[in-house]
């Protein structure tokens, strides 16, 4: 045989779907231009499978591309539309004496068929055919039941088990069965594993059931079924106790045996129905449901999740009406998603479920005879249709291409658009579709975020809007517009971003003349419009066109807007200016505290010192080291007297809590404490020290300005820490004698001359002006530095002896005791003297030994090897290792030195060239050799003065500890 889609054949059809997309005369233009280049392929196209039938077709099914022929000789074709040039002929003539093939039914994947067969007298029997079976197989005890419909079961993938489904019968028995191929069988008796009536919906009544179906809630172990009869509709919900238990459903089914009957009754005259389903896949749930009744389709959608509350699982229901009502109801339809395809003896005709309008029909014609049943894969979609001599194949081609059009009709907007979002001139028509909706309906804020969206003249909806004085609407449409503007779009922006500040500030103005400032209403605009003024694109904007904008708020007297925008484009300098000219000071120095940058603080710091001088430097305190005191200065210079105060706790708050030390600072505290705060001066000037290289201020400027407010006490303590100690003295004197002392303490203890100067200027004061020979006394006794010689040429001519005796008798005594001293420190002298003239002595006579087992303390080689050294201390050295160990603890003028004596060794020859040395005579190259002894072994090098110099000395240098580190890791 060859392929089934060798042949393509044009039967009569007729194209009825809508083959314009223009916009309704009452909309507004768009901006898209509509043109159409070629005509529309139609959504259903036939295609004649190139198929010659044996005998006339009786019955045809298809599911998961396998198609299922019955002839009227008795012969099944089983073809698989992948390889349809291989199809399998399986032979019925043995089942088919009496009787003859009723109905055929395959499962969702194709895996297993059932073939109904009845007889003239009553007789039924059901044939089983799996999938990699060749000849069918009967089910025994179904024998005498004429199975009517199958439901299947959606969850069973098993090629040898057909998993439990349920059967319905032209006696209105639903049974329960699970079919095995024979070595799968529990009990190889029968072909089903297991086979149960659960219901009966006659009630004993002939009520053939002509649709049966169930699925499984996802996600859940409920169930729901659905059951069809020529004029009802039955549905059953229900949970199972266990998956496992068999039978399955009878668990379900139990739950309505002691009920009365519910079900949707749809007269008819009809002797059949139909059922069909739209699925969202092979493994999910139906999606809509349909059922051919006389009076029309009844269609709805599917909720399975109604189920899990014993709600029914159909929802939004509709009679879909045959378009020619004189054609009476059709044999057969099938579902596609949007449309319904209705079968009638000589034509098949497509119906929208969305508008039930006719969009297709298709005439046959008699030479391939009449058209016996249409069919649908529920898994690929395909859509087949046969006659007694043919078979066809419909092909669906966008068939949603119109759904937005005809959800836009019927007002569904938001399904139009989901239809439409790839098209969006569609699009467009949908949203002024909806808008001018809204807009009759006079929701004009919806209609204007509709509008927004389209391409429509801006002009004109921005006028309609107008036109009944919309303003909260035509804001909408504006914002909107200018949140699809893309940022290089400015002047667009621009033109946006002022109409709607000019709408807003309008409406401010209005309610500020009427008064009502407070109201919800204003409170509202108001929040609105600090909303859009924080928008991105509205802030760029503003920051672009500043001026502007600030002379539009002012034209309007929002002082309030202006204040919050300048805030918000952080022109601060403006804002406070702003509160400076209307004298609100507090309301100035918030807006430096909150946002103010360091800059503006020096620039308003002035003005705000002179009006709120404690807030200000309370502030100020604040922001700590963020500011620099020195730049602070102009505005505390600025201060009154009675504000002066506050300029100290600022300029206290600097130098004690933030360690500033700035000379200006310092000073100008300095200069505020001598004139407003002597008593703090000395205190200041104590805490500074009295090291005139740390102090922070200008000591030269402080004693000048003490000098001019006489604050002699400052003058003193600053001449001395200039050094001007005699000046300072001097000072001290006509203040205070103790603080003359005091002074003259203070000059460092090793200059003598100094302080013994100083104490005679006192003496001299106390002496020749005070002229109190008993407080000069006790001055004597204080000072360690005078004598009473020292003071007596300060007495006058007239004073006696008397007043002395006691400072005279004190005096001798202690020279007399310095006399006894210096006679005992040259007794010493003398004993030192000769205790070393008998070491040097016995050192001249002293010997050491040296062995031929000694060795080298540097390299621990044999002594004798080569030309050492040996120390009254008993190390012996060999010279070259003294000269190795050695130079690297000399200075840079010794290593020098002996560098320069080694070179003069080497140079010098051999012979004796003398030079006269007193009463001796040495060689120069043994004067030579003579200093480098004297550099080099003057003393140990363990023991002497050089390594107890060294020992501060690190074990590895600098350069080379990285080196030495590294070696140890």
């Amino acid at each position: 045989m060859t392929s089934l889609f060798d042949q393509q054949t044009q039967a009569s059809q007729r194209y009825k779907g809508p083959t314009s997309t223009n916009v309704a005369p009452e909309a507004i233009t768009t901006g898209f231009i509509h043109m159409k280049l070629e005509e529309d392929t139609p959504i259903f196209t036939k295609q004649k499978v190139n198929f010659a039938p044996s005998d006339r077709i009786t019955h045809l099914c298809v599911s998961n591309e396998l198609l299922v022929l019955a002839m009227a000789n008795d012969v099944l074709l089983r073809i698989d539309l992948r390889r349809p040039e291989q199809p399998e002929t399986i032979d019925l003539s043995r089942y088919t004496s009496s009787l003859r093939v009723n109905s055929l039914f395959v499962d969702p994947l194709g895996l297993h068929v059932l073939i109904s067969l009845s007889g003239k007298s009553g007789d039924a029997e059901l044939l089983y055919l799996a999938r990699k079976a060749v000849k069918p197989k009967s089910a025994s005890k179904l024998k005498g039941h004429e199975v009517t419909a199958v439901g299947w079961n959606f969850g069973n993938e098993s090629e040898s088990s057909t998993g439990p489904i349920l059967l319905g019968t032209s006696r209105g028995l639903i049974f329960e069965t699970e079919l095995l191929l024979e070595g799968e069988r529990v009990f190889p008796s029968g072909l089903e594993q297991y086979w149960r009536q659960v219901f009966d919906i006659g009630k004993g009544e002939h009520m053939p059931i002509t649709g049966l179906e169930f699925h499984r809630v996802p996600g859940s172990d409920t169930y729901f079924v659905l059951v069809t009869t020529a004029q009802r509709l039955y549905q059953f919900c229900g949970s199972v106790g266990s998956v496992d238990e068999k039978p399955l459903l009878q668990q379900i089914f139990n739950n309505y045996l002691a009920m009365p009957e519910a079900y949707q009754d749809i007269p008819s005259n009809l002797k059949y129905s139909h059922l069909e389903f739209s699925y969202q896949g092979h493994r999910g749930p139906p999606k809509t449901f349909a059922w051919l009744t006389e009076p029309g389709i009844f269609y709805c959608k599917v909720i399975p999740s109604r189920a899990l509350h014993g709600d029914t699982v159909l929802a939004d229901s509709q009679l879909v009406r045959y378009p020619v009502p004189a054609s009476g109801a059709p044999m057969s339809f099938v579902l596609s998603h949007f449309h319904a395809l209705l079968l009638y003896p000589d034509h098949v005709v497509g119906v929208s479920l969305l508008n039930q309008e006719p969009v297709f029909e298709d005439i046959y014609s008699e030479t391939y005879g009449k058209l016996v049943n249409i069919a649908k894969d529920p898994i690929k979609g395909t859509i087949w249709a046969f006659t007694e001599k043919a078979v066809f194949r419909y092909k669906v081609t966008q068939e949603e291409r119109n759904v937005w059009k005809i959800y836009m009709e019927q007002g569904e907007f938001e399904l139009a658009k989901q239809y439409c979002r790839d098209n969006p001139a569609h699009r467009d028509q949908v949203l002024v579709r909806q808008a001018g909706v809204f807009f009759k309906e006079k929701q004009y804020e919806q209609s204007a975020l509709h509008y927004a969206e389209t391409q429509c003249s801006f002009e004109e909806v921005a006028l309609k809007f107008m036109q009944v004085r919309e303003v909260e609407a035509l804001k909408t449409f504006l914002k909107k517009k200018l949140e699809g503007l893309r940022p290089q779009d400015k002047t667009q922006v621009t033109m946006l971003v002022m109409w709607v500040l000019e709408l807003c500030l309008n409406q401010l103005g209005e309610l500020r003349d009427a008064g009502e400032v407070r109201s919800p209403r204003y409170q509202e605009l108001q929040r609105h419009l600090s909303s859009f003024l924080e928008w991105p694109s509205v802030l760029e904007c503003v920051r672009n066109n500043r001026s502007t904008v600030y002379e539009l708020m002012a034209s309007h007297g929002d002082k309030e807007n202006l204040v919050k925008l300048t805030l918000v484009n952080k022109d601060y300098e403006k804002v406070v200016r702003q509160h400076l000219y209307e004298n609100n000071y507090l309301d100035a120095l918030e807006v430096l505290r909150t946002h103010g940058r360091k800059e503006l603080f020096y620039q308003f710091a002035p003005t705000l010192m002179q009006a709120i001088p404690r807030q200000t430097v309370q502030v100020l305190i604040a922001q700590g080291r963020q500011l620099n005191p020195a730049k602070l200065l102009p505005a505390l210079v600025t201060c009154e007297p009675q504000q002066a105060s506050e300029a100290v706790r600022y300029l206290e708050f600097c130098v004690q809590q933030l360690g500033c030390r700035q000379q200006a600072v310092h000073n100008y505290l300095l200069s505020l404490y001598a004139r407003l705060q002597p008593d703090q001066l000395m205190s200041y000037l104590v805490s500074q020290g009295q090291d005139a290289s740390v102090v922070c201020y200008d000591i030269h400027y402080a004693l000048r300005l003490c000098r001019e407010l006489g604050l002699a006490e400052a003058c003193v303590r600053l001449s001395a820490l200039l050094g001007l100690w005699e000046a300072a003295v001097e000072l001290a004197l006509p203040v205070s004698v103790d603080l003359a002392k005091r002074t003259a303490q203070m000059p460092p203890s090793d200059d003598t001359e100094l302080r013994r100067k100083l104490w005679l200027k006192i003496a001299k004061h106390v002496v020749g002006e005070q002229e109190d020979v008993g407080q000069a006394m006790r001055f004597l006794q204080e000072s360690e530095l005078l004598k009473i010689e020292d003071v007596l040429p300060f007495f006058p001519d007239f004073t006696t002896i008397d007043h002395f005796r006691d400072a005279i008798c004190s005096s001798l005594q202690e020279y007399n005791q310095h006399i006894q001293d210096l006679k005992e420190e040259m007794e010493e002298a003398t004993k030192s003297a000769e205790e070393i003239r008998d070491q040097i002595q016995n050192f001249r006579n002293r010997c050491a030994h040296v062995g031929v087992q000694d060795a080298c303390e540097a390299c621990g080689q044999a002594l004798l090897l080569r030309a050492f050294y040996l120390f009254p201390c008993g190390h012996r050295l060999h010279s070259d290792c003294l000269l190795a160990e050695l130079t690297p603890l000399l200075g840079a003028a010794e290593r020098a030195r002996l560098g320069d004596l080694q070179r003069q060794l080497v140079t010098m020859s051999g012979r004796d060239d003398t030079v006269s040395l007193g009463s001796a005579s040495m060689s120069a190259r043994d004067q030579v050799k003579a200093e480098i002894d004297d550099l080099v072994a003057s003393e140990c090098l363990y023991c002497g003065e050089r390594m107890i110099r060294s020992i501060d000395k690190p074990f590895i240098d600098d350069e080379d500890y990285d080196r030495v580190m590294k070696d140890w890791e």
